[in-house]
């Protein structure tokens, strides 16, 4: 600090010298003036130089004693730190193991309690499936008792099934034997016919008539099936054709090549029922049929089969005047006939209602012209009537009231009034009578 202070000092020195001798030319006088007072200055600095070198050597000598003293206190207050410390950590290692053991018994109790109702909570987690396992274990042994007697069911059933259908295969051999015979075939046609008409919604004797005789030109008599009648009096003839033996000897067999020949056969047999058929020429024996006529087919199959070996059966059977139905075919058109029915049954029904609201026009016209003279009438009368009260005011009262006064008889004459004449005229025009409108 004093070797800074000395280096300002002499630094301000320098600087009053060269400002003196930049001043040179100012005179002597100055110069000697300046030089006395630098010479004071530097006497007083060395004076203060000398104290703050004395102040500094002091300052040096108590900073040395303080230092001294803080490390004594040091050294004292580590060695009571020390035993403060091991006094502290005996205590506070007691206090630790009472408040561990506290926490510890704490702890112990409230985990005796955590686990009991733990284990009150699993217990009633796996109450719930102990009882889901026991009746699913119920449940899985009732399945098996099931099953067993299920199985044993179903085995009855089988055997049951084996023997129906052992019995049907029975059955079904006997059906297709007697159906062998010409005459049974022809039975089964017409029964079929019958179910299919019925199923149409035809009832026997009103819509259709079955094996109705007649006789054609040579006297011969003629017996077909069924005959539909249709609306205006209109017939349709039904015949029922059952070509089945070479079908079904096309079924029996495993030869391709005889089963082949087999249905070739079976549909030259429905075109040999269709020439018949055609030859009976039933559309000539019912003068209201049409130049057709029907040959019914019990199965879809016969007439599948047929025409999957001659495919030009159909037009073949057209241009005889032939039309061969099956089932199917036959309900869609008996169900047209039927409806025809309902629209002839229609037609006559809103006939009879034009008809019956014609002459209701008619009668109502008629009755407007009666009420037109009764109107006249009851205006005429009206008119007479007031004719007449008129007459009677003015001649008889007038002369009964003068012959009541001489007489002094105290009865009165009541007058009569006149009435209204005019009578509503008829405004509507299906009560307007005709002579009425024409005038």
């Amino acid at each position: 600090m004093i070797e800074a202070l000395i280096a300002i000092v002499a630094l301000l020195l320098g600087l009053a010298a060269g400002f003196v001798l930049g001043r040179r030319s100012a005179g002597g006088a100055e110069l000697a003036a300046a030089k006395a007072r630098i010479e004071s200055l530097r006497e007083r600095l060395e004076l203060e130089a000398a104290a703050a070198g004395e102040r500094e050597r002091r300052l040096r000598d108590e900073h040395e004693r303080y230092v001294a003293q803080v490390r004594g206190d040091q050294d004292r207050l580590l060695q009571q730190f020390k035993a403060l410390s091991a006094d502290a950590l005996a205590a506070n290692q007691e206090a630790f193991l009472q408040v561990a053991n506290e926490r510890l018994a704490r702890a112990q109790a409230s985990g005796q309690e955590e686990l009991a109702k733990r284990e009150e909570a699993v217990r009633q987690l796996v109450e719930p499936m102990r009882t889901a396992l026991e009746q699913v274990q119920r449940q899985t042994t009732e399945a098996d008792r099931s099953r067993a007697a299920g199985q044993a069911a179903m085995s009855e059933q089988v055997r049951q099934m084996v023997e129906a259908a052992a019995r049907l295969d029975r059955k079904t051999s006997d059906f297709i034997n007697t159906l062998r015979r010409s005459d049974v075939r022809g039975n089964w046609g017409e029964v079929q016919l019958r179910r299919v008409v019925e199923l149409a919604g035809m009832v026997q004797h009103v819509d259709f008539e079955e094996q109705e005789n007649v006789t054609d030109g040579e006297g011969r008599n003629l017996r077909p099936d069924m005959t539909v009648r249709l609306a205006g009096g209109r017939t349709i003839v039904v015949d029922s054709k059952v070509a089945l033996s070479a079908l079904l000897e096309a079924f029996e067999t495993d030869d391709e090549s005889v089963r082949a020949e087999r249905l070739l056969a079976h549909a030259r047999h429905v075109k040999r029922h269709v020439d018949d058929l055609a030859g009976k020429r039933y559309w000539e024996q019912f003068d209201s049929a049409p130049e057709f006529v029907v040959m019914f087919v019990p199965s879809e199959a016969f007439y599948q089969s047929a025409i999957e070996q001659d495919p030009a059966l159909q037009e073949y059977a057209f241009a005889k005047r032939v039309v061969i139905a099956t089932p199917t075919t036959l309900v869609a058109m008996l169900r047209t006939v039927a409806h025809a029915w309902k629209e002839d049954a229609l037609a006559k029904n809103a006939q009879q209602v034009l008809s019956t609201g014609k002459e209701l026009y008619d009668r109502l016209s008629t009755m407007g012209s009666h009420l037109a003279r009764v109107g006249k009438a009851i205006e005429s009368a009206g008119k007479a009537y007031n004719d007449t009260v008129a007459s009677l005011e003015s001649r008889v009262l007038v002369s009964a009231r003068r012959f009541g006064q001489m007489q002094q008889i105290e009865a009165e004459l009541e007058d009569s009034r006149q009435v209204e004449t005019d009578v509503r005229t008829l405004a509507a025009p299906e009560l307007t009578a005709p002579e009425q409108t024409q005038s």
